[in-house]
């Protein structure tokens, strides 16, 4: 699978260092010549002796050894794919300000070639606005950032900030390194997020949406060298990443309108964003005070955006929807595939564990136009957001 493939593999200072091991021999085994740099923290983890016997080379800690320069801007040039995992808080803000004052970040500020993170580190360290900050940094340099996921901590707290598996890696490794850019040339409108509705200047009807999967969708179209427009509703995260175009908005008849304006110069357009389908009929300029012991509210429907691009979509268009059910999922997905003329649906059925909003993992089925239907199981958004870019891209023939 990676006969042939050159893999820069980067440790930092985190217990998760362990998993390491695991992660250069599913390497080694898939036939990657695979080569380890550690930071002096790492090694109080886990051995290089143990890492170089796996590796079948020898590992390198400090930019000088026994009188030796550790050649830095050599192994920045050697490698096809550059992998830090795990990625520690500290190392991050490094990465982050060009700090160099390791081997590891001499060479990481010598690479050549895509370079893709795993962060480790506890949960109030992952949620902290510094470190929020570094990684939107480093994604706007071109970095991979694999997203943490929920689990027990090294401080015995269970939450968010575990580094993905072995096993999560690898697979993204294997999409990074063997991706062919195989829509370059091409344009790509994605949503994402939820809309809110105003009821007033400080009140509104929205969802759950966390925007994770579009967003997800968008990075895979961009992976693969799409240009993608990214029309993004009310969501926490920031994507600030080249070849990405956010138009930010608030409600759907926002989010109308931005699709509305891109549609005609996309090849390839994904609607996976919650819109609202209704919206209040009357929306008020002030604040409205609270007084009766009842108060109502009444909605019109909003306009059905993949309805609508549905209707002016051209030969050579590919146009893709998401449909989230609770009941008679599949007869609800083809309704919705045939009669806003889509090419493709997704179905995300909230009956599934570990789907839908909020978490980090989905689990989808895909109906085409030709009958077929796609299984996949559950799996981090950016997996099942690659899933999903891979078929588009085998119905287009590219």
């Amino acid at each position: 699978m990676l006969q042939g493939k050159k893999i820069l593999l980067g440790l930092t200072g985190s217990i998760a260092a362990y998993k390491a091991a695991l992660l250069t021999r599913l390497l080694v085994k898939a036939g990657a010549d695979v080569k380890v740099v550690m930071t002096p923290a790492a090694g109080d983890f886990i051995s290089p002796l143990t890492l170089s016997t796996l590796s079948k080379n020898p590992v390198v800690t400090e930019l000088a050894t026994g009188g030796v320069w550790s050649d830095h801007v050599h192994l920045g040039r050697w490698a096809d794919c550059m992998v830090i995992a795990p990625l520690s808080c500290n190392t991050l803000s490094k990465m982050a300000h060009g700090a160099c004052d390791n081997l590891l970040m001499a060479v990481y500020l010598s690479a050549t070639c895509p370079v893709i993170v795993a962060p480790a580190m506890d949960e109030d360290m992952w949620k902290h606005p510094s470190t929020q900050a570094n990684l939107s940094a480093i994604r706007r340099y071109g970095n991979r950032v694999i997203p943490v996921s929920n689990g027990e901590l090294a401080s015995g707290l269970y939450g968010e900030g575990r580094m993905a598996e072995p096993e999560e890696i690898f697979a993204y490794i294997v999409h990074e390194v063997l991706s062919t850019r195989e829509l370059a040339g091409r344009k790509a409108l994605v949503t994402a997020g939820p809309t809110f509705e105003p009821i007033d200047p400080v009140r509104f009807v929205g969802n759950h949406s966390s925007g994770k999967m579009g967003i997800a969708i968008a990075r895979a179209l961009r992976s693969c060298g799409a240009e993608v427009e990214l029309v993004l509703g009310p969501v926490s995260i920031e994507v600030n990443e080249p070849g990405i175009t956010v138009r930010k908005v608030q409600s759907a008849e926002e989010m109308y309108n931005s699709c509305q304006e891109v549609f005609a110069d996309c090849d390839i357009a994904v609607m996976a964003a919650a819109v609202a389908d209704y919206t209040p009929r009357d929306k008020s300029s002030e604040k409205i005070k609270k007084r009766e012991e009842e108060w109502s509210l009444s909605f019109i429907r909003t306009r059905d955006i993949l309805k609508s691009l549905g209707t002016i979509k051209r030969v050579g268009q590919f146009l893709v929807g998401f449909a989230l059910e609770t009941h008679r999922e599949k007869e609800h997905a083809l309704e919705k595939l045939h009669s806003k003329n889509a090419d493709m649906i997704v179905l995300n059925s909230l009956n599934d564990p570990g789907a839908g909003f909020g978490h980090d993992t989905n689990k989808i089925t895909i109906f085409d136009r030709e009958g077929l239907q796609y299984d996949f199981d559950t799996k981090s958004k950016d997996a099942v957001a690659r899933d999903i870019v891979q078929l588009i891209i085998r119905k287009l023939h590219v």
